[in-house]
């Protein structure tokens, strides 16, 4: 089943976001020598400011194979956990420069997040990142059982949360409660028609960069591998989805196609559309209003 709902306001800072970010980030990423592991370091310096939510530890883990971070708000849930993917096209983004949104997801939703650092590329391309996401999820099976888990991801880390659905499924393990994502970056084969016809009206990305990012972690591997492109997953059995997404942004259609497809193989999705916001905007918490919604709204999900 799947239930649709669009959200048609956008507050002053919003406009303003989406203006500065045109004009200052979008350019950088559309150009002709653009740098990927240059652009990470100001990328992760910039989204690291904001600090942490009040009340959050963080708790660092490394061992082979596995590297990311524990947010624990004081009061966790000790029966629920949400593993949390983040963006950045396979290419940027890390578990501390998401601190500002993660600790406070942690915070709302009183669980506690595992915050994944995967490898990325062009250092580690496909599958390295779908390797580590399967890695996360036999690490928190180590405390706690499937139906105590709850996945999260935006963006690239959004196709991996659910690169992880069609792996879990494949391995015919028990599935998660539930899982949330925005703005999915679900199909690195490319063939959205949003990744056209939003390239002017997108503040983020253009089409090109899209798929600069597809070529450059898939590096000749299968664009409708699964594991890359969860589009093309079987989605029959997985458990209950909400996806949020712009419809000004280029990555419209993936989250779209993934609705509809995860609707017809009988699971239970909801579809968020909120008009003109830009790409991922929960992350502007908390100066952005409809960030601050959309946050609640995930940590409500996450507690049900």
């Amino acid at each position: 089943m799947l239930t649709r709902k669009t959200v048609k306001r956008r507050s002053l800072r919003s406009r303003f976001i989406s203006w500065f970010l045109k004009r200052k980030f979008k350019p950088k990423l559309m150009a002709d020598g653009f740098d990927p592991i240059r652009f990470r370091k100001t990328v992760e310096r910039d989204m690291g400011q904001g600090g942490p939510a009040d009340g959050v530890s963080i708790r660092e883990v490394e061992q082979p194979g596995l590297k990311g971070e524990w947010h624990e708000p004081a009061d966790a849930d000790p029966a629920r956990c949400i593993l949390y993917c983040h963006g950045g096209g396979y290419l940027f983004g890390t578990a501390a420069s998401y601190r500002p949104f993660t600790t406070r997801l942690a915070k709302q939703s009183g669980a506690r997040v595992f915050s994944l650092d995967y490898r990325r590329a062009p250092e580690a391309p496909f599958p390295a990142a779908a390797d580590d996401a399967m890695a996360a999820w036999h690490y928190l099976l180590e405390t706690f059982q499937p139906e105590q888990i709850y996945l999260a991801g935006d963006s690239a880390g959004g196709g991996l949360v659910l690169s992880l659905l069609h792996q879990i499924r494949q391995a015919g393990l028990a599935m998660p409660a539930k899982a949330v994502v925005l703005s999915p970056y679900a199909d690195l084969k490319c063939t959205g028609t949003s990744l056209d016809s939003n390239d002017r009206s997108c503040a983020m990305f253009s089409g090109d960069a899209i798929r600069r990012a597809a070529a450059g972690y898939l590096n000749g591997a299968d664009p409708k591998d699964p594991r890359a492109s969860p589009l093309y997953a079987d989605y029959t059995g997985f458990p209950p989805l909400r996806i949020y997404l712009s419809d000004s942004e280029v990555l419209r259609d993936d989250g779209i196609r993934v609705a509809e497809r995860a609707a017809d193989a009988g699971v239970s999705v909801e579809l968020h559309t909120w008009r003109g916001q830009p790409h991922v905007w929960p992350l502007f918490v908390p100066v952005m209003p409809e960030a601050n919604t959309t946050l609640q709204e995930m940590a409500d999900f996450c507690r049900t």
